[in-house]
């Protein structure tokens, strides 16, 4: 996020910017499907994170709950957060042995953007899996973890 007007911005610190998306995310996001906080509170550079994604209605994951990891390094949000699925899920942008979420095959990582969040990240993530190439694949049996 950038402050400023007349062509001055001011760019918001790194810390600054993880304590705006934790009070986001703790507040829950839109319809509640969708949530995020801190992995470990005692973790003062707030590198780990959890997120929830409850699966979109009219899929394959309906009702489905997904459990992910987010890992923030020192240069988030200049770059993007590591995400990977705890929950097995079979989706064509994650990879089947470990959860990644792959970079290359998901456009919001892609294309990264300062300006992009982890609400942002997760609420494209439920969009893919209601995407026509996801939305019915088989999946592997709920409860099971990568």
């Amino acid at each position: 996020m950038t402050l400023g007007s007349g062509g001055s911005s001011v760019v918001v610190p790194r810390n600054f910017r993880l304590l705006e998306e934790l009070e986001r995310g703790e507040k829950g996001i839109g319809d509640g499907t969708v949530s995020y906080g801190m992995d470990d509170g005692d973790d003062i550079y707030m590198r780990s994170w959890t997120g929830t994604i409850i699966g979109p209605h009219n899929s394959v994951h309906e009702g489905r709950i997904y459990q992910l990891k987010l890992f923030c390094d020192k240069d988030y949000p200049e770059k993007q957060p590591t995400v990977r699925f705890h929950s097995r899920i079979n989706m064509t942008c994650v990879n089947h042995e470990t959860g990644v979420v792959e970079s290359k095959k998901f456009g919001i990582l892609s294309n990264w953007q300062r300006e992009y969040t982890m609400e942002d990240i997760l609420t494209q993530l439920k969009k893919e899996m209601a995407a026509p190439h996801n939305r019915k694949l088989v999946q592997p049996p709920e409860g099971t973890y990568f």
